[in-house]
């Protein structure tokens, strides 16, 4: 099992070679076509299996190293187990359902792919949460970020499903839970939630029972 010290201690050792490349750079926001407001819940449609979830970001601080995690949640809230939380150190679910990749292209920074054939029936919702890294230690939060969304995609037919533009960023919070899918009478909807916390990555892994030692 990865522990939550094992990830930031992952997440000190990358923090200095990516900070002035990846997250620092531009992205142009892609034409998000569908999105929905703060708080709405839409139903979802897809041609297959599949889910692909596109995120990105802009800093206007360079110091801001910027990650989107996934936690997949059973009915009471928390995770599966610990092996159900998806980042940058531990880009898969057990039975590979949900995979993370940084790509880093034009106008998206991050994806998670989902094949919800393989995803565990225990699991009811995904939680994405985007986290400065560092935050804390280093007096960072989210007014020095802008630009960022999450974007639903239908991968086969290549067409946006829903997405979500996060327009309020304030300085006493450095972690924002940017949405969530979840199974409603067996068919998955989108909660755009928009909510930021006061909380690092450990302290979201403590709130969504991901063992913290």
């Amino acid at each position: 099992q990865n522990t939550v010290t094992d990830q930031n201690r992952s997440q000190s050792n990358m923090s200095g070679s990516v900070q002035n490349s990846v997250h620092v750079r531009q992205i142009t926001l892609p034409n998000l076509t569908k999105r929905v407001l703060k708080g709405q819940k839409v139903a979802l449609s897809f041609s297959s299996e599949n889910i692909k979830i596109n995120f990105g970001w802009n800093v206007k601080n360079s110091a801001c190293d910027v990650d989107v995690s996934a936690f997949l949640l059973s009915a009471n809230g928390k995770v599966v187990g610990d092996d159900y939380f998806v980042f940058y150190g531990q880009e898969s679910s057990p039975e590979n359902s949900v995979r993370f990749r940084n790509v880093e292209q034009a106008n998206v920074l991050e994806v998670f792919d989902i094949d919800t054939r393989l995803l565990n029936t225990i699991v009811k919702k995904i939680v994405f949460v985007m986290t400065i890294n560092d935050a804390l230690e280093n007096a960072l939060n989210f007014s020095m970020l802008k630009d960022a969304y999450i974007q639903i995609v239908d991968p086969v037919a290549n067409i946006e499903v829903a997405s979500f533009l996060i327009e309020e960023y304030y300085n006493n919070i450095n972690s924002m839970m940017m949405g969530e899918l979840y199974l409603h009478n067996g068919s998955w909807k989108f909660n755009a939630i928009g909510n930021g916390v006061n909380k690092d990555l450990a302290g979201l892994c403590e709130f969504y029972g991901v063992q913290v030692v």
